[in-house]
Parts: C-alpha cells; structure tokens; sequence
C-alpha cells in the first residue's frame, strides 16, 4: 500500500476569488476525485480550522493498494484538469508519499 499526503497552503486572494473560496472549490475539486482509478483504498479532503496555529489550510490524505493505482490516479485527465487551479491558488505545497 501507497500513502500520498498532500498539504497546501493558499494564497489570501487568487483566481479571482479570496482565500476561504478557494478553499472550498480545491477541497470539491479534489472530492470529485475520490474514486477515480481502481485501487484507490482511502481519500480524505479535509480544511484546518480556523484558529490554529503552524498547520496548512488544506490536506489530502489518500492510500492506493499499489504505486500503479497512485499512477493512475496522478495520470487521470480529471485530476490533471485540477493543477491550474491549485497551482494559481496555492502559496506553498508539500507531499510525501511512503509504502506500508
């Protein structure tokens, strides 16, 4: 089994939309994405709540039985549509991927 941890921060305005806005379409967004490829065994999209402190605005937490199912999923057209966006929004990202 894959582990791919995503986290993000966003920037306060961007695309034309502010900062809690973006939010909520990255975290649809990436929703919409949850049972894309077979092999998928786990995809959580999840918002920090305000007020606290040194965390990231947004986290994906996804597992796939193997490094083809993370493949497949990286490489769906649906998830490849959604990089412009998270690229013009995001201030900073941060991944790790890891085998159990």
């Amino acid at each position: 089994m894959i582990k791919h941890i995503v986290f993000w921060t966003f920037h306060e305005q961007a695309d034309g939309a502010d900062k809690a806005a973006n939010l909520t379409r990255a975290k649809a967004l990436l929703d919409a994405c949850a049972s894309l490829v077979p092999g998928t065994l786990a995809f959580e999209v999840a918002i920090a709540q305000p007020g606290m402190d040194c965390t990231y605005d947004l986290v994906l937490y996804s597992a796939f039985e193997d490094q083809a199912a993370l493949d497949a999923y990286q490489n769906h057209p649906q998830h490849v549509a959604l990089k412009p966006f998270m690229s013009a929004a995001r201030k900073e990202r941060q991944c790790m991927d890891y085998t159990v």
